[in-house]
């Protein structure tokens, strides 16, 4: 997103399914502080509401928790493939959201008998992994990561281990070597795809992301290891390799941003709400509950894009057309004030939207892996630095500008200095 006003409302164009204005999904006051954004268009809109993606393309954003849960449980009436959108003749060939919406053979657009034959090998091979052996290497890698900065008593967290840290556990489980300069790209490249800046080129990124992989799957195809991407060669549901492509795509994507974004925004919870500072350092518990209310409060994925109406209906009280695009608010239903009338989350809660739902949702067994990352991540980190604070205020602290991810730009922090 470029535009760096605060959002507001503009009259629809041609073609979009509302009737009244529709509210631009960009500007730093949203991408700061998205909740306000939330609550001003529950407010006008309802829960759901009309909106404008990048080129002002019309959509419908779905805010409410039984609205997300609606949409994301009836497939016969908002499916996943985006072939069925009613905008595509408006859509540029370098349109930066076509990475999330371009039709590609992969387990996200696939529907009905055959995304539960592609998903059945996804958690096959994920059920594989063993959780102890993961701990481990999470362990392993933290220790490597600290050892960087550990003498300095500065870091910044953000780049230098939340964002590393999963990295190099998810690429090694997938069976790539989890340093060197050829994976530096290739994460890079996965960056720009999921979450472009200014100046980036998401598509072809996204390319390069492709081809990269298709290196690994012809390696693997020659020489199987025990790793993901040998066992869904192996897999008797005989996937091609571009399928497995197009899908190791969408696990590696799906495990480390959003992880990374994940374990960043537990740290700083952890190191600014003074519920967890009397037992922050080893104490288990409060890091649990730290984890679950980040993704309640600050959930990686803030938006999802998204579904597409098979055929006319309604949905919060809107008329949705046929080819319709909606878009998963999965930030917004987990705040919505329907479940949480006095604001107040409960920690112990883990009925959050925050990895979607219905037969679409992150597949099981990825969202234990990505607590298992996670948790290893910030115990190992206050473990081996107990008087660990932030070398800021609170409130210089700046959130990335996307409207899909919710993560720092970065996390400054000072701890005594240990001892090499």
């Amino acid at each position: 997103m470029t535009d760096t006003g605060s959002p507001s409302a503009h009259p629809a164009p041609p073609g979009c399914p509302a009737h009244d204005s529709a509210v631009r999904l960009a500007g730093l006051e949203y991408q700061q502080t998205p909740s306000q954004t939330y609550r001003a268009l529950r407010r006008e809109h309802g829960t759901v509401a009309p909106v404008l993606l990048d080129g002002d393309i019309p959509a419908w954003l779905v805010l409410g928790y039984s609205e997300v849960t609606y949409v994301t449980s009836h497939d016969e009436l908002f499916a996943r493939d985006s072939r069925r959108w009613n905008q595509w003749e408006r859509i540029p060939a370098d349109w930066p959201l076509l990475p999330f919406v371009g039709y590609q053979p992969s387990v996200l657009f696939t529907e009905g008998e055959e995304h539960r034959r592609r998903s059945g090998v996804i958690t096959e091979a994920l059920e594989a992994v063993d959780q102890f052996e993961l701990s481990r290497d999470c362990q392993m890698i933290a220790d490597r990561l600290i050892a960087e900065f550990a003498g300095s008593g500065r870091a910044e967290l953000m780049a230098g281990y939340a964002h590393a840290l999963p990295m190099r556990a998810v690429v090694q489980m997938c069976g790539m070597p989890d340093s060197g300069e050829d994976t530096r790209q290739f994460v890079d490249d996965l960056r720009i795809s999921l979450d472009a800046a200014e100046g980036d080129d998401p598509v072809a990124a996204y390319a390069r992301v492709g081809e990269r992989l298709r290196q690994l799957v012809k390696a693997k195809r020659d020489r199987p290891g025990p790793d993901v991407t040998s066992r869904m060669l192996l897999h008797p549901a005989g996937l091609t390799d571009e399928e497995i492509v197009q899908d190791l795509i969408s696990v590696i994507a799906a495990a480390q941003q959003p992880t990374a974004n994940w374990i960043c925004n537990t740290l700083r919870l952890l190191l600014t709400d003074e519920r967890f500072a009397v037992n922050v350092s080893g104490g288990r518990l409060s890091v649990g509950e730290a984890l679950n209310e980040a993704l309640w409060l600050d959930t990686p994925t803030q938006n999802f894009i998204g579904r597409w109406a098979v055929r006319d209906t309604q949905l919060g009280g809107r008329q949705i057309r046929a080819g319709d695009c909606l878009v998963l608010g999965l930030a917004a239903a987990n705040t919505d004030p329907q479940i949480w009338p006095e604001a107040h989350v409960g920690a112990e809660n883990a009925a959050h939207l925050s990895f979607s739902n219905g037969e679409h949702r992150c597949p099981y067994p990825a969202p234990l892996l990505a607590d298992v990352m996670a948790r290893t991540a910030v115990e190992t980190l206050l473990e081996r630095l107990p008087d660990l604070v932030l070398a800021v205020e609170p409130d210089e602290l700046t959130w990335r500008p996307s409207i899909w991810m919710r993560g720092l730009t970065a996390l400054p922090v000072q701890f005594t200095p240990l001892v090499q």
